[in-house]
């Protein structure tokens, strides 16, 4: 059975399924379904819960603050990420206090660059670390960074500070396995897999509707979205924020670590999706 946390250098457990929450937050018809759907995950052990500036300019942190009142904080693992033009001195410190005040929490566990844009790495890096001094995040990574921009972070004082790369990742877009995955594991970082679910993306049908998926599933009466979240959960330093939609989503979700698939199912799946045998572009959605 696949194992249910894994560790940061900092020595901070976390599971490897946690909950995203790109687009919630944003409908009020779908508010309390949302808030009941981010609590019982965490009744699951899905106690990390990503979100962003970005997301809905701030709707979906608005959402989790909500949805984590009355929740044992110090159980909880909260991510968010800054926006690349707010990510350097005099704006890095102001997105943050703003993101903790929609989140109502005093501190983040951990604070994400959402993507590279002009300010240089090394700024934002002494931004992030600054934040760790004073306590209002507990650690700090990236988001859509190639193997190309690791390198460079990791030669900026403190770069290697960093905890994660937050990528997209799922069994029908593998190209982070080619170079960044192994680069990460050589460096004690894991990859936090965005979209595992192919959500946004245009293979997600042919993924779902694919007749060795559907009969996999079948033999272990799952879903085939169990099915392809398992199968990325293989990879030993990769946890997962898959979005779910209602609470019978979010438990399906939870039951993917419980599944055990065989090795010729999951050489099946290798076959027809097939990671790249050299580089490719980093998808980003």
């Amino acid at each position: 059975m696949l194992a249910r946390s894994l560790t940061l250098k900092n020595g901070i457990k976390i599971p490897r399924l946690g909950q995203g929450t790109w687009f919630m937050g944003e409908n009020k018809s779908k508010r309390s379904i949302e808030i009941e759907t981010l609590r019982r995950g965490v009744e699951l052990g899905m106690t990390l819960i990503d979100s962003a500036e970005m997301y809905g300019d701030g709707a979906s942190e608005r959402l989790v603050g909500e949805a984590i009142q009355g929740l044992e904080r110090e159980k909880l693992f909260l991510v968010s990420k800054v926006y690349p033009h707010n990510a350097g001195k005099g704006k890095l410190q102001n997105s943050l206090e703003n993101t903790l005040k929609r989140m109502k929490t005093d501190y983040l566990d951990m604070y994400l660059l959402h993507w590279r844009g002009s300010i240089p790495l090394e700024e934002t890096v002494e931004c992030m670390e600054e934040q760790v001094k004073t306590g209002k995040i507990r650690s700090w990574g990236v988001s859509n960074l190639d193997i190309d921009d690791m390198e460079e972070l990791w030669s900026i004082a403190k770069g290697s500070h960093c905890m994660v790369d937050q990528v997209l990742y799922h069994i029908g877009s593998r190209g982070v396995e080619f170079s960044l995955i192994p680069w990460l594991n050589q460096h004690k970082t894991p990859l936090m897999a965005y979209c595992p679910l192919a959500q946004g993306g245009s293979l997600k049908r042919d993924i779902f509707n694919n007749q060795i998926v559907q009969n996999i599933a079948k033999i272990h009466r799952a879903t085939p979205a169990q099915i392809v979240l398992n199968f990325i959960l293989q990879e030993n330093n990769v946890f997962a924020i898959p979005k779910a939609s209602s609470i019978k989503h979010v438990e399906d979700n939870a039951k993917a670590l419980e599944l055990e698939l065989t090795n010729e199912e999951l050489k099946s799946l290798d076959v027809i999706f097939p990671a790249p045998k050299c580089k490719t572009y980093l998808d980003i959605v």
